[in-house]
């Protein structure tokens, strides 16, 4: 997410926080503040009152953290790489290099985050249960109170996260069941199709009771959609190689003709990105786009040579590797198109277009 800043890492995991989160910070302690039952609303003194209920929050966002962490120890214990953890509004997200297709792995990793909010929920509970055995001095006492609050909301997060709605971590374990009895794709359709009916069902019962139940069936919804599209995006393309999808025939330009004579080449070619080669000695060294020179004034187009506006950085990918590995390269570097290589020689281009048209011939030709 472009919207987020890393904080730190975790076992080699960048970890994140959203803009979101800002609000989490201000509007948490602002509610806990105001909760008499799991907040501190009987706390007289008004600077400990939101001193509490900012460190509960902390404390709660931090399990929030080590549920993710859950998730992202035994995914990493199967080989799957985790680009990083974001914690936002609603709660936090392990950014996974994959999902496995295997039902077992899948139901491992998805139970492992609900399993530690469980732990940690009993634990502080039981931490509870000694202190209020034993505290009569009023700081005690708050500090007894917080305990409580957080094992409750731990326990919360546990149950809430088991419901069989995509993205929480219940959607993927029903997933995995389905998985189990028949093809991926189906599974992940039947999965979606419950989720959905879930969040529309407390969507409808968030109008009588809570906003909050209106913004969590709204989120619920689409992380479903979003999964299904995915799945059959991965589906898809299973099987198929980059040399399957690229184009072969590279037409280069050299660094030094201008945006006039590069317009003019777009226009006949009729594509809209190129590898950029020196003058001189006909090296790669850099690629641009239509995005790189629209922003040109167009009485400078004579003067603005590519190798001002082009970009230098240039990823390539193997034309051995997945179509949908790919895919995922677009997308992470949020860029258009890919030099293909091999043995370190580049044999062809691979453009997020190429990437989508074959999506949708190759889903066309499979209903």
């Amino acid at each position: 997410m472009k919207t987020s800043i890393q904080i730190g890492t975790v076992m080699g995991i960048p970890i994140k926080i959203h803009i979101s989160f800002l609000l989490v910070l201000v509007l948490f302690p602002v509610i806990f503040s105001m909760d008499p039952v799991f907040g501190f609303a009987d706390v007289e003194y008004a600077p400990l009152r939101y001193a509490l209920a900012m460190i509960l929050t902390i404390l709660l966002f931090s399990c929030v953290l080590l549920h993710e962490l859950g998730h992202s120890w035994i995914a990493r214990s199967y080989g799957i790489g985790i680009r990083n953890i974001t914690l936002i509004l609603l709660g936090g997200i392990a950014a996974m290099e994959d999902i496995p297709r295997d039902p077992r792995k899948e139901l491992r990793i998805s139970i492992a985050g609900p399993l530690v909010s469980l732990a940690i929920g009993v634990l502080s509970y039981l931490v509870y249960l000694v202190f209020h055995s034993i505290s009569q001095a009023p700081m005690l006492l708050h500090i007894t109170h917080l305990i409580h609050s957080l094992a409750y909301f731990n326990l919360v997060l546990f149950g809430f996260n088991l419901i069989p709605a995509f993205p929480m971590d219940g959607g993927r374990m029903l997933r995995a069941w389905y998985a189990s009895r028949m093809p991926y794709l189906h599974a992940t359709r039947k999965a979606v199709h419950i989720g959905k009916m879930f969040a529309v069902a407390m969507g409808v019962f968030g109008l009588f009771v809570s906003l909050w139940l209106i913004l969590i069936a709204i989120f619920i919804y689409i992380g479903a959609s979003e999964e299904e599209k995915y799945a059959e995006v991965s589906v898809t393309l299973e099987g198929i190689k980059v040399r399957n999808l690229m184009t072969r025939d590279i037409a280069y330009v050299p660094d030094n003709i201008s945006i006039s004579e590069l317009l003019r080449l777009m226009f006949e070619k009729k594509h809209l990105g190129y590898p950029v080669v020196d003058q001189f000695t006909g090296n790669i060294v850099g690629i641009v786009t239509f995005t790189d020179i629209k922003n040109v004034p167009m009485n400078e187009h004579d003067t603005v040579l590519v190798r001002d506006v082009m970009t230098t950085d240039v990823i390539s990918i193997s034309e051995d590797a997945d179509a949908m590995d790919a895919l995922k390269m677009l997308s992470s570097h949020n860029i258009g198109r890919l030099l293909v290589q091999d043995n370190g020689r580049v044999v062809g281009i691979v453009s997020r277009t190429d990437l989508m048209r074959s999506i949708e011939v190759l889903g066309y030709s499979e209903r």
